[in-house]
């Protein structure tokens, strides 16, 4: 896979014709991260790994914008509001070549090409750290997320059987989904 230079800030027109901001994720983001992570569907959180709901959890969040393992960016709408966020984190010791992704994407901007303005600009971010390899893994039912990064070079790097349970308990598949940038 070749990656192109990370690009924010930027403005993307949207397949929908909508106009989004991409920047990183700055000091006083907190409140927008909240209210996405509110706004979300219940189901989505199978698959977050950060709680955007918790005032704590996003202040982590925000307070490392700066780590020099770790790249966070936004897509703000016209109005202010946060509408997507993704990360890439190079993991420690043996595995520091190799950075984990984390897209979300608000429900009302899905199905736009956001998401995969957001995927293709994580992973350049992820190239720019120092990853060779960037893996991300969700649920095995979200089939649009994994389209998206297949549409990158991803390919299926695993399948762990009931390796998720929901708030209802219900067990569910997870999906790793890699892929070499160097």
């Amino acid at each position: 896979m070749t990656t192109a230079p990370p690009q924010v800030p930027f403005n993307a027109t949207l397949r929908d014709g909508r106009t989004v901001h991409i920047r990183l994720i700055e000091a006083g983001d907190n409140e927008r991260l909240i209210a996405l992570g509110a706004a979300l569907p219940e189901n989505d959180w199978l698959h977050v790994e950060n709680d955007l709901r918790s005032p704590e959890v996003v202040a982590r969040l925000v307070n490392a914008r700066d780590a020099e393992h770790w790249r966070q960016i936004v897509a703000v709408a016209p109005d202010g509001a946060i509408v997507a966020y993704a990360s890439a984190r190079l993991l420690p010791g043996r595995s520091s070549h190799v950075a984990d992704i984390q897209l979300i994407v608000d429900e009302a901007w899905r199905r736009c090409g956001l998401g995969a303005v957001m995927a293709g600009e994580i992973v350049a971010h992820a190239r720019q750290l120092g990853a060779a390899k960037v893996f991300v893994d969700m649920v095995e039912e979200q089939t649009a997320g994994q389209a998206i990064f297949t549409r990158l070079g991803f390919t299926l790097e695993g399948r762990l059987i009931n390796h998720i349970r929901d708030r209802q308990g219900k067990l569910h598949n997870l999906v790793v989904l890699a892929c070499h940038v160097e």
